[in-house]
């Protein structure tokens, strides 16, 4: 029985940190660990797209987490078809922080958080407003910091470690407005 609390007062201060890809968490990994911040990974995009490009990103957050012993909890799911009916970046957000914060408080998490709070790209402001509509729903933290400060040093250190830094965001109307569209390559 003393094992069984102690294995859940353990993930009782753990937070769960929706990673959207391997670059964008390598900065969050250092600074939670500066912070003594505990976390597992979660990986849930449905957005990406092509599919090939999913497990692309996927497949090199793998090799990332196994090289630093991080847990790394799957949700493979792929919706494309709601990106192809004209969702927004908002939309975006939502369905990936909700499906977060639901399994955070599902399972015994403390909080939650997002590498998405790292980019430079994106609007941080809303995704802010999004989390606190999850903190509120399933009543549970949200871990708020502004990881932009690392945006350029996490970037470096990815480029350093040889991970595979995508050209786009990843949704098939951001694949579409890429300047780089017609150079990327899925092989």
């Amino acid at each position: 029985m003393l094992m069984t609390i102690y294995a859940y007062h353990m993930k009782l201060n753990k937070i769960l940190l929706h990673t959207c890809c391997a670059p964008c968490l390598v900065y969050i990994h250092e600074k939670l660990g500066e912070m003594n911040i505990d976390f597992d990974t979660y990986f849930y995009n449905p957005n990406i797209h092509p599919f090939k490009e999913h497990q692309k990103r996927l497949q090199t957050l793998r090799e990332y987490t196994s090289q630093f012993e991080l847990k790394l909890i799957e949700n493979e799911e792929f919706l494309q078809e709601k990106w192809d009916n004209g969702f927004k970046c908002e939309d975006c957000y939502r369905i990936r922080l909700d499906k977060t914060a639901e399994f955070a408080k599902n399972n015994g998490y403390r909080a939650f958080s997002t590498t998405l709070l790292v980019s430079i790209y994106q609007n941080h402001e809303t995704i802010i407003g999004i989390c606190k509509d999850m903190e509120e729903k399933y009543d549970i933290e949200f871990l708020y910091h502004d990881f932009r400060e690392g945006y350029r040093k996490g970037q470096d250190k990815a480029r350093e470690l040889g991970l595979y830094r995508q050209k786009y965001c990843g949704c098939i109307n951001s694949y579409n407005s890429s300047k780089f569209k017609d150079k990327i390559s899925w092989d």
